[in-house]
């Protein structure tokens, strides 16, 4: 009898033990019915029948699926090794537990298939530059493939893209190549500013020296201008004065003769070849006149100087 009940107690422990399951904060527990998939349960303790019952466990975190490196051949027929990572999030338990058996491997698979597909409609050089775009590129395919596991594709990183040797080789050559153009372009347009710099100055100084003589002569112009001016003036008050002085004084005809010889003596003195006379030639005829009955008389000229 004691070793029923021992039993017993023994088979209570065990039941009650594989009945309560506890399931973690980050996953799901399916539970399934003599084979058939009955609830999902939520993290905490739960409650199942033994041997009628079981739990199936699905982890709901993001995870990370590493592609291995595999050898591409680009559209321009340039084999290229690349290497990817692959993150992705079960969305649907159910799905991805009765849609898929093996979604690690199959997801792998995937992704390999579309990289190749995606780089072999892309040329090296968009390859290498466009990681972005074939990031985005395989991400949508892979999470429209992948939808109906109940899965989400977050993310895709290409990790590297290896072109062969010579390949590498040969682009290494082209981008020093390069280089050395820019320098050279460079240097030749710094010496072409420096020609124009060099010129303008030149330019700039021929301006400024003519500019300064130009400013030179219209100075002396002026001033000389001026100074005609200020004789002209002198010249003219000596005369308003002279002949002020003359007609207030009232000369006679016979001082006037005289003062019109000693002005034609003048005259005849300079450096002139030729003496223009006045158009008045009966006055001047008067005047001689006058000047030799002077003459005649040289007590009345003396007389008349004094």
């Amino acid at each position: 009898m004691s070793v029923l009940i021992c039993a017993i107690v023994a088979f209570a422990v065990i039941f009650i033990a594989n009945s309560v399951k506890i399931i973690r904060q980050y996953e799901k527990g399916l539970v399934e019915t003599l084979g058939k998939y009955t609830a999902t349960k939520d993290s905490g303790a739960n409650i199942i029948i033994p041997i009628f019952q079981r739990i199936l466990r699905v982890d709901m975190r993001e995870r990370v699926i590493d592609v291995p490196p595999q050898s591409v051949i680009t559209k321009d027929n340039v084999s290229v090794v690349v290497d990817a990572i692959i993150y992705f999030q079960v969305t649907d338990p159910v799905k991805v537990i009765y849609n898929i058996e093996n979604f690690a491997i199959a997801a792998l698979k995937l992704a390999q298939t579309n990289l190749r597909n995606v780089i072999g409609d892309m040329e090296l050089d968009s390859t290498l530059t466009s990681r972005e775009k074939i990031n985005t590129q395989l991400r949508v395919v892979m999470d429209e493939a992948t939808d109906k596991w109940g899965v989400k594709v977050t993310r895709v990183e290409i990790q590297k893209i290896d072109p062969p040797r010579d390949i590498t080789d040969a682009m290494s050559k082209q981008m020093k190549a390069e280089r050395e153009k820019r320098a050279n372009i460079l240097e030749a347009e710094g010496l072409r500013q420096a020609a124009i710099l060099k010129a303008e100055g030149a330019k700039q100084a021929v301006i400024l020296d003519a500019e300064a003589v130009k400013e030179k002569q219209v100075l002396e112009a002026i001033g000389e201008a001026e100074a005609i001016r200020k004789v002209a003036e002198a010249e003219k008050y000596k005369i308003e004065v002279i002949y002020n002085a003359i007609h207030e004084g009232k000369p006679t005809n016979d001082l006037i003769a005289i003062k019109y010889l000693e002005a034609l003596g003048k005259v005849a003195n300079g450096q002139a070849t030729k003496i223009f006379m006045p158009l008045e030639t009966s006055g001047v005829t008067a005047s001689i006149g006058a000047i030799a009955e002077l003459f005649k008389d040289t007590p009345k000229l003396a007389k008349a100087t004094k």
